[in-house]
């Protein structure tokens, strides 16, 4: 049975961490930065617990 965290919604079907029975994220916590130096918006954030699926 796989870890479903109903407190991160998540639809990137590509990341290790994805639940695969639903939209949720597989992890405890995750990690959110920027990729800019002052974000304006959330295209200018990332989730960097992302992991590319085997």
């Amino acid at each position: 049975m796989e870890n479903i965290n109903r407190s991160v919604k998540c639809t990137v079907e590509d990341c290790r961490h994805h639940c695969r029975s639903c939209d949720y994220c597989s992890l405890d916590t995750i990690r959110v930065g920027a990729h800019e130096k002052h974000p304006s918006g959330d295209r200018c954030t990332d989730c960097l617990s992302f992991a590319e699926k085997y």
